[in-house]
């Protein structure tokens, strides 16, 4: 379903914009990702709504076929969100051992505390940490928003398959431009009901 509305609890969560991954061989340049996540941090910290930074420090222990990708030796700063970023207090600080940001975290309690009901996800990979934060997310029943001009992937293919037929399943999605329009709205309407 096309991207139509933002709850008024709504929180964005930027996955992986990392030193030790902004460096890899993604389709799009990640600068444009972080400009575009940027833009998404401005208008949430502006209307007071949180911003979830997630970074990754290692993987799950289980065994896979392929076994892993990298070494993921953590060098030193290979943790550390990207400065862009500008991490502020009030931002919720997520360090992950998995794919998605919910498995091995407590950002589920931390949303549901916050009253949250809605997550709009950005980052890197797009069928990996993105698409599987998104996947946790809607299976603990939040509402899902995926920022497509916000999100790459190391496989065109892997890329285009996440955002043709594994989001439209489980989210809405829409572009940065979308979801900054939808937050105007959505802000106009909660302050129209106080």
């Amino acid at each position: 379903m096309p991207l139509s509305k933002l709850d008024h609890n709504t929180a964005l969560i930027v996955i992986d914009l990392q030193k030790g991954i902004a460096g890899g061989d993604f389709l799009h340049p990640v600068s444009d990702i972080v400009r575009q996540t940027c833009s998404l941090i401005d208008a949430f910290r502006a209307k007071d709504l949180p911003v979830v930074l997630v970074n990754v420090a290692g993987r799950a222990p289980g065994r896979t076929e392929q076994g892993p990708r990298s070494s993921m030796s953590l060098a030193e700063g290979w943790t550390d969100l990207l400065p862009e970023l500008d991490p502020q207090p009030k931002d919720i600080l997520i360090t992950k051992r998995s794919w998605g940001a919910f498995a091995t975290t407590d950002l589920e309690q931390q949303l549901r505390a916050r009253g949250i009901t809605q997550v709009v996800v950005t980052g890197v990979v797009t069928s990996g940490g993105v698409e599987a934060t998104a996947r946790q997310a809607y299976e603990q029943g939040f509402n899902v928003t995926v920022a497509t001009d916000a999100v790459t992937d190391v496989r065109e293919e892997a890329h285009r398959y996440s955002l043709e037929n594994v989001f439209p399943r489980m989210a809405e999605t829409g572009s940065t431009k979308d979801i900054l329009s939808l937050l105007e709205v959505s802000l106009k309407e909660s302050r129209a009901t106080s």
